[in-house]
């Protein structure tokens, strides 16, 4: 389902944000005080404006109440990011998503106005150093604090054999999500009776302190 959304900020982060939006198929309305980064921006997004965020008239001009999401990506002025988040929900805004680098700009943008903050820095920094601290994690996905989702190798002595003769979830309390064969061939929620192969990567769930153990398998 296509979304409306209002994205203040179009530095590095904004700019790749806008990129995904377009190509996930919503409608964007792209904000920023400089005139070339909207110009870099024009061709991927509904519609682009040179304004300022922390304008009550600009803003209230945009009818910030209509889109289903505001992002504020604002990276180089966290005074500039408070007073855009405080605004936006002033003017009726359903949902703030706000960029935040350091733990104190969170808490005060949640404070005033925002609903949800991203790290952006702080995210990835993690994703690369969970991804590159072994040879046979190839991708890493945080859910909470305690939960997340790797991709990682099948186990050498786990080739030949099903997930039922193994009792995955009961001796390693993880979950295989799906397999993938490749980087484009994915099966997802493979069946119990699913053989092992040693060509395979696995996608698994589970508490991290499990999956930490089973990676030393």
């Amino acid at each position: 389902m296509s979304k409306s959304v209002l994205l203040i900020g179009l530095g590095r982060f904004g700019r790749h944000m806008a990129l995904k939006f377009n190509e996930l198929g919503h409608e964007v309305l792209a904000i920023d005080m400089n005139e070339e980064r909207v110009n870099d921006v024009l061709p991927y997004v509904t519609d682009a404006q040179i304004g300022d965020s922390t304008s009550e008239t600009f803003l209230s001009s945009l009818g910030v109440r209509n889109f289903d999401l505001c992002v504020v990506a604002i990276g180089d002025n966290f005074q500039s990011s408070l007073e855009t988040a405080a605004l936006l929900k002033d003017l009726g805004a359903p949902f703030v998503l706000a960029r935040a680098s350091r733990d104190v700009h969170a808490k005060f943008l949640l404070r005033n106005g925002a609903d949800a903050i991203i790290y952006p820095e702080k995210d990835m920094a993690i994703r690369a150093a969970v991804k590159y601290s072994t040879d046979n994690i190839f991708d890493y996905i945080s859910l909470t604090q305690d939960y997340s989702i790797y991709e990682t190798q099948v186990p050498s002595s786990w080739i030949g054999k099903t997930i039922v003769q193994l009792a995955v979830r009961t001796k390693y309390h993880i979950n295989v999500l799906a397999l993938k064969h490749g980087d484009n061939d994915m099966e997802p929620l493979p069946s119990t009776d699913h053989i092992f192969r040693g060509d395979e990567r696995m996608l698994i769930l589970g508490r991290n302190k499990d999956i930490e153990k089973f990676l030393q398998l």
